[in-house]
């Protein structure tokens, strides 16, 4: 065996890793801005502030985009935890925003995701969803807070039916888990505002009543 011959290809492995790494670098760069413009997203939709919200997703488009060209010749780095982690937050801004404005549900097909990523992304909007909730609840009893528990149920039912090994899920049964948790202490938050709105109602129509009946006997 020559040492030429070995050098050469200690050389070709080395230029490969260095590739492999700059890949890498600017995958993790990347998938961070992902996350960030998700955050920022998500938030947006919470104040009401949809134009932003639309922006930032549409910067976060871009980032996905510039994933994939950087990712191309490395399909194991694209499917690595970090980078699915970051489509998994663009997946969940991109249905938060759609349930909480009542719009188009987005597919993975229509989002360029893998059902993976796509399904822990909707696993994960139930907790945006709780929030949205517990902001309208703060000013009592909405058929608005009614109409975002039923989307936590629907996703629930259908998380449920997702009986697959983690490894092809990507640990959807955990998520599946805390989705249930979060829907149970939703509804009985609702349920309990409910009976609250009904009590204030009863209250002031006796309170009505009784005006009404003391003016009669004056």
């Amino acid at each position: 065996m020559s040492m030429d011959h070995l050098n050469a290809i200690a050389e070709q492995i080395h230029r490969d890793f260095e590739a492999r790494t700059a890949a890498r670098d600017q995958a993790l760069a990347l998938s961070r801005q992902l996350t960030r413009y998700c955050a920022h997203t998500i938030r947006a939709v919470h104040r009401g502030e949809g134009e932003e919200a639309q922006a930032l997703l549409a910067q976060a488009r871009e980032v996905v985009r510039q994933i994939r060209t950087a990712l191309a010749a490395y399909p194991d780095l694209f499917y690595a935890g970090y980078t699915q982690d970051a489509l998994k937050e663009y997946a969940e801004a991109n249905i938060t925003l759609a349930l909480i404005t009542d719009g188009h549900l987005p597919t993975p097909e229509s989002l360029g995701l893998e059902s993976a990523t796509y399904i822990r992304g909707l696993a994960e909007t139930v907790g945006e969803l709780r929030r949205r909730c517990l902001d309208i609840l703060r000013h009592g009893y909405s058929e608005e807070a009614e109409r975002l528990l039923g989307y936590m149920d629907d996703i629930y039912t259908v998380l449920v039916t997702m009986d697959y090994p983690d490894a092809v899920t990507g640990g959807l049964r955990r998520l599946t888990d805390i989705a249930r948790s979060l829907l149970e202490r939703t509804r009985g938050e609702i349920t309990l505002s409910l009976r609250q709105d009904l009590l204030v109602r009863q209250m002031a129509h006796l309170e009505r009543l009784l005006n009404a009946r003391n003016g009669e006997a004056g």
